[in-house]
């Protein structure tokens, strides 16, 4: 008679001493199989772990010999007894202590070989485990990570719940607004030539739900976006975007920390401290040569333009002379920074735009700090004032950076995350939460002649920094903030513009006239004439808390299905060709050859 495996009596990972002398069923995947000396052994899984099963000689023959034909991945029920292992513990798995004397066997599902090995543990490409993700998802270290997505997906929903928030879904099929990255879109049949677009965000959405008075909206929702991929990007992502009414940017924040404290103990057992150090985007550029700054370690930029603003070195007097900056970062452990790093990093430098890194190295002179290697030459005189400046001493290396601000900023924010890896002073368990705040409401780009939102248009001013936007808009300052947690960016928002007359010049500002306006955004600000709430909000990726939290290398690790660097499905194959039918219905003509 088959064994009842709808009727199993436990998991494989929860059998401990307590439970021995019971009779029990197990269902699961053979993980591993050994045949020693006439008795069987099975390592049986399912996603809470692992028991080793054993089949004896004197017991049932017919389980014994089925047992004895099990191969890795066969999907099997079995009933046995719980018995100590005595002292030959296994101390690698949580089940170790005891094991099962398996009496009955059933193959529920025989397995062919995997492409790979089913552990935490593989040497196979990650072509080949999207290709197979079904096996991927299979290894325990995945399961671990879908299950900590569950957690933290279900801390938000019951977060938000708690504190007065309601749930709507957004539509899918809607206006394309392009504003930075491009819009996916969807050709409509019963009104061929025109196109949905799908959402790369519901902004404009959910400050309407604030205009119809539901004060406090929350949804965990699906967006798009066709952009080039990296690693913590997707083309289809999964984001927590939330909106409050009545509300300035400290109410806001408080909230979201309130669900950061919430995410952190029940996913990881962790206490987060609030509320959250908060940090101006001006000092963290200053400081750390970048807006979403890792503060779990030292190497910050510091200013010396005013100290070297007189010497001969071209590249520091060029800077100095143009309004520019000279800034440097001191580092210690001078014998790990060898030539060859330090080459290294100038190459790397050069790789993303720059022309080298300046260095010196500290050494204990006559009368106080000197200057060797490197640039030494044109800089000893300033060793005391720069050694003074900077808390530069014997044996540390110093590597300057001269030029425009921006460029300097960047190029010093790669050389600290270099030096940083190089010189292994990143915690392992550390988790650095902050705001960073008072962002740029404009940034101008030089090459298209226009202002762009630092943000999203529809991101308000300061109060006070509104007429800068018709005089000085680099200088206006706006109310978004954005969450950082160890250098990356994890939500980012901001107190929205409430008042029709304020968008309409912000939207000219950006290069957008009335008519356009009105075109793209008509529903919005037509919304706004009918008495809309101060109002402000958040969003932040799902899909990137949980990389970031479970430390996996990319965000395909972290979505069940996702696509490659190229926007391929490499499970299901997709994009692909339609047929010529479906191009017809749509009326579609396509560049390329048609599906046959």
């Amino acid at each position: 008679m088959a064994i009842p495996y709808n009727k199993r009596t436990h998991q494989c990972g929860e059998l401990r001493a307590p439970q021995v002398g019971q009779k029990v069923r197990l269902a699961g995947w053979v993980d591993s199989y050994r045949d020693h000396g006439g008795m069987a052994f099975i390592d049986l899984r399912d996603y809470t772990g692992i028991t080793q099963v054993r089949f004896n000689p004197e017991g049932n023959a017919a389980a014994l010999e089925l047992a004895r034909s099990l191969r890795t991945e066969d999907v099997i029920v079995i009933e046995g007894t719980v018995v100590s292992r005595g002292t030959n513990i296994n101390p690698r798995i949580p089940t170790g202590e005891i094991e099962v004397i398996g009496e009955a066997l059933d193959l529920l599902s025989k397995a062919e070989p995997p492409p790979f090995e089913i552990s935490d543990r593989t040497d196979a490409s990650e072509e080949l485990r999207l290709k197979h993700r079904y096996l991927d998802l299979r290894r325990p270290v995945m399961q671990r990570v879908f299950r900590m997505r569950h957690v933290i997906a279900k801390t938000i929903r019951d977060y938000f719940d708690a504190n007065g928030f309601v749930e709507i879904e957004t539509p899918f099929l809607t206006k394309s607004t392009p504003e930075g990255a491009r819009d996916y879109l969807v050709p409509s049949r019963v009104r061929q030539g025109s196109f949905y677009a799908l959402p790369q965000s519901p902004q404009i959405f959910k400050q309407l739900f604030m205009v119809a008075g539901f004060e406090r909206y929350a949804q965990i929702v699906r967006c798009f976006r066709d952009e080039d991929l990296r690693a913590d990007r997707q083309p289809e992502f999964t984001q927590l975007d939330m909106e409050m009414s009545f509300v300035q940017a400290d109410d806001v924040m408080t909230m979201v920390e309130g669900c950061a404290k919430a995410i952190f103990r029940n996913a990881l057992g962790i206490d987060v401290r609030t509320p959250l150090p908060r940090m101006t985007y001006q000092e963290a550029m200053d400081r750390f040569g970048i807006d979403r700054p890792d503060t779990r370690f030292g190497l910050e930029l510091q200013d010396v333009t005013d100290l070297v603003r007189g010497v001969e070195f071209a590249p520091f007097k060029e800077a100095a002379a143009s309004g520019g900056v000279v800034k440097c970062i001191v580092a210690s452990g001078g014998e790990a920074l060898t030539r060859k790093v330090t080459d290294g990093l100038t190459e790397e430098i050069k790789g993303i735009g720059g022309v080298g890194v300046p260095i010196v190295k500290v050494a204990a002179g006559d009368a106080g700090p000197a200057f060797s290697t490197g640039i030494a030459k044109h800089v000893e005189p300033l060793a005391s004032a720069i050694c003074t400046r900077t808390g530069a001493k014997p044996g540390d290396t110093i590597f300057f950076m001269p030029g425009a601000y921006d460029e300097v900023c960047k190029y010093l924010h790669h050389v600290r995350t270099r030096l940083a890896e190089i010189l292994k002073l990143i915690p392992e368990n550390r988790w650095d939460l902050l705001w960073v705040v008072d962002f740029p409401m404009m940034t101008y780009d030089p090459e298209e002649k226009r202002w762009f939102s630092t943000h999203h248009p529809f991101t308000a001013p300061m109060d006070e920094d509104i007429p800068l936007l018709d005089t000085e808009p680099n200088k206006a300052r706006s109310k978004a903030y954005d969450l950082v947690l160890n250098g990356t960016e994890m939500a980012g928002g901001s107190i929205r513009i409430h008042q029709r007359d304020v968008q309409a010049r912000v939207f000219n500002l950006l290069g957008i006239s009335d008519e356009e306006a009105q075109l793209k955004f008509s529903f919005l600000l037509d919304g706004l004439k009918y008495g809309a709430p101060p109002h402000g909000g958040i969003a932040f990726g799902l899909d990137r808390w949980v990389m970031v939290l479970t430390k996996m290398p990319s965000l395909r690790d972290v979505v069940a299905f996702p696509k490659t660097q190229r926007a391929v499905c490499l499970l299901t194959g997709a994009p692909t060709p339609v047929a010529a039918k479906q191009l017809d219905e749509l009326a579609l003509i396509s560049k390329a050859p048609p599906a046959i």
